[in-house]
C-alpha cells in the first residue's frame, strides 16, 4: 500500500484529518464538529478534553474509511486554531479550565488598557497590537478568576499550551511540551525579533515561563507519538503550525508577494513578506507581523490581517435569523438580485477586523421597504470581501512587495459569487485551488518535507493546481463607490458598546 502523510486541522468548530499521498492526492478525509459553549454574551469556550477525544476519533476514521494502514503513515502534521488557551494538570492529563477561544471578548477592557500603555512602542517586537484574540490577557483572566488554577500554576502542577501543544503532549504520552513560533502570533507573549517569549510581557500578565511550551521554528518540531497513546504506533509528528501559516504553505505561497485568504469561521489573509522582518508598518493597520516558515532557503516572514466573523455571518443567517437553510441557498439568493439594494451588513459580532474596535457590534444598514432576504444574503457575502479588502490594501501599501493575485481557500472559497466579488473589490484576480482544505495540506507538506517524504518546498509548491480563476470586472470608480459605502456602514457599527 502507498505511503502517506496525515494533516490534522484542529479548527475552531471541528477537527479534520486528511491523508495525502506523494502526489498530494486526498486518500481519505474525516471531519467532526465539537461543542461550542457561550456562557455569557461575547464569551466563547471549548472543552479541551473533548477536542482531544474527537481528534483521536477522526484519525481512526480517516484511516479506516480510506482503507489505509498505520504501517504506511510516514508523518503527522498538526495545525490548529491559534490563541485559544489550554491549561491542564500534568499529573492527571486532564484540562483544568475551559479553553477560552480566540473569538472570546471578555478581555476587551484589559486589551484597551494594554494598548494605551504599550502601543505603538511594542508593536514592532510583539508583532501586533493587543486584541481580544490574545492569549496573554486570557491566561491572566483565568488566574484572576480561579484560585485553584492559579495555585496549580504557581506550584508547577498546571501546564499551558495552545491546542497543538495540548494534542502533542497527549499524543506523546506527556513527553513533549512544545509549539512552533507561528502559534505565538497575536498572543502578546512572543517577540518576533528574537523568536522567543518576551520576558516583559510574561511579567505584565503574571505568567511563569515554566508553564509555557518550548518554541521551535516551523518544520523543526519533531515529536514522536507514544505507542500507548497512538494505537500502538510510534509515528513522527513532523510539524506543527498555526492554521493560517499552514494554509499559506498549502497554497504554495513560498515566495515574497504571494498571498492567500482563508474564508472560514473568520477570514484570514496572509502575505509572504520575504526574508526580512517587515518594518515601519503603522500599528493602526492592526496587521500581524509574524514568521512564515524556515524550510525554504531562508526564514520567511508574513503579514496577516483578519476578521473574526466571515463564514459565521452566513451561519448566523442560517441558525440565528433563520433566513436560509444552508450556505448554498445564501449564494443562490445573492445571485438573484442585481446589487445589494443599498444594504450593508457589518458582521461585527466580535468587534471590527484586525482588532481595530472590540466595542463595535453587528449592524445591518440601508434597509428599505423593498429590501428582501436576497439583499441580506448578498450584503453578508459582500461583507466577507470588504473585510479582506481592508487588510489587502494595507499590505499593498506597506509590504514593499508586488501583489498580483490572491489564492482563496476555506469553506467560503466554494462560493463563486464571493470569489468574483472579491476579485472585483480588490482589482486583482482571485484563484481557487483544486484542494481547498489547505490548512491540512500545508501542515502535511511541512511534516512531509521535515521527514523526507518530499524533497523541499519547491517540490510541494509544484503540486499546487488552480481549479478556477476569477478576473476583476469593476472599474476603479465602481470599486471606490462600493468601498465608500462599506466604510460608511462601518462607522455606524463602531463603538456601539461605548
Amino acid at each position: 500500500m502507498a505511503k502517506y502523510v496525515m494533516g490534522i486541522d484542529a479548527g475552531t468548530t471541528g477537527i479534520r484529518a486528511i491523508a495525502f499521498d506523494h502526489d498530494s492526492n486526498i486518500l481519505s478525509n474525516a471531519y467532526s464538529e465539537f461543542t461550542q459553549y457561550f456562557p455569557e454574551p461575547g464569551w466563547v469556550e471549548h472543552d479541551a478534553d473533548e477536542i482531544y477525544d474527537v481528534t483521536m476519533k477522526m484519525i481512526k476514521q480517516c484511516v479506516d474509511e480510506g482503507g489505509l494502514s498505520l504501517d504506511d503513515l510516514v508523518a503527522i502534521g498538526i495545525t490548529n486554531q491559534r490563541e485559544t488557551t489550554v491549561l491542564w494538570d500534568k499529573d492527571t492529563g486532564k484540562s483544568v479550565y475551559r479553553s477560552i477561544v480566540w473569538q472570546d471578548m471578555r478581555t476587551a477592557d484589559r486589551v484597551a488598557e494594554f494598548n494605551a500603555k504599550y502601543m505603538p512602542d511594542k508593536y514592532g517586537s510583539l508583532g501586533s497590537i493587543a486584541m481580544t484574540n490574545g492569549s496573554g490577557p486570557k491566561i491572566e483572566w483565568i488566574m484572576a478568576h480561579d484560585p485553584e488554577v492559579k495555585k496549580g500554576i504557581e506550584e508547577g502542577k498546571v501546564l499551558y499550551g495552545w491546542v497543538d501543544t495540548w494534542l502533542m503532549w497527549k499524543l506523546s504520552g506527556g513527553k513533549a511540551h512544545v509549539t512552533d513560533f507561528t502559534n505565538t502570533a497575536g498572543t502578546l507573549l512572543g517577540d518576533v525579533t528574537t523568536l522567543d517569549y518576551d520576558p516583559e510581557m510574561l511579567k505584565e500578565f503574571g505568567i511563569p515561563r515554566e508553564i509555557l511550551p518550548d518554541l521551535t521554528l516551523t518544520g523543526k518540531t519533531i515529536v514522536y507519538t507514544d505507542p500507548d497513546a497512538f494505537f500502538g504506533y510510534k509515528i513522527p509528528i513532523g510539524a506543527t503550525s498555526g492554521d493560517q501559516t499552514a494554509a499559506a504553505v498549502g497554497q504554495a505561497c513560498i515566495k515574497p508577494g504571494m498571498i492567500k485568504n482563508t474564508y472560514g469561521t473568520g477570514s484570514f489573509i496572509v502575505l509572504n513578506a520575504g526574508d526580512k522582518l517587515p518594518q515601519n508598518i503603522p500599528h493602526e493597520t492592526g496587521l500581524f507581523i509574524e514568521t512564515a516558515n524556515d524550510i525554504a532557503d531562508k526564514q520567511h516572514y508574513a503579514l496577516e490581517g483578519f476578521a473574526n466573523v466571515s463564514g459565521s455571518a452566513i451561519q448566523w443567517l442560517r441558525d440565528g435569523a433563520g433566513v436560509v437553510s444552508n450556505a448554498k441557498e445564501a449564494e443562490e439568493l445573492a445571485n438573484s438580485v442585481e446589487d445589494n439594494g443599498g444594504v450593508y451588513f457589518v458582521p461585527a459580532f466580535a468587534g471590527l477586523p484586525n482588532g481595530s474596535d472590540p466595542y463595535a457590534r453587528g449592524t445591518i444598514i440601508g434597509i428599505t421597504r423593498g429590501t428582501t432576504k436576497a439583499h441580506l444574503c448578498r450584503a453578508a457575502i459582500e461583507a466577507m470581501a470588504y473585510q479582506v479588502a481592508e487588510s489587502f490594501n494595507a499590505m499593498a501599501e506597506y509590504a514593499g512587495v508586488e501583489i498580483q493575485s490572491v489564492r482563496a481557500d476555506g469553506g467560503g472559497a466554494q462560493n463563486d459569487f464571493l470569489l468574483q466579488f472579491q476579485a472585483d473589490i480588490l482589482g486583482v484576480p482571485v484563484e481557487r485551488p483544486v484542494i481547498t482544505e489547505t490548512t491540512c495540506l500545508g501542515v502535511a507538506f511541512l511534516a512531509g518535507v521535515a521527514t523526507g517524504f518530499w524533497k523541499d518546498m519547491e517540490e510541494v509548491a509544484s503540486k499546487w493546481q488552480c481549479e478556477k480563476r476569477f478576473e476583476p470586472r469593476l472599474s476603479e470608480d465602481e470599486r471606490k463607490k462600493l468601498m465608500d459605502g462599506w466604510n460608511k456602514a462601518v462607522k455606524h457599527a463602531s463603538g456601539w458598546l461605548k
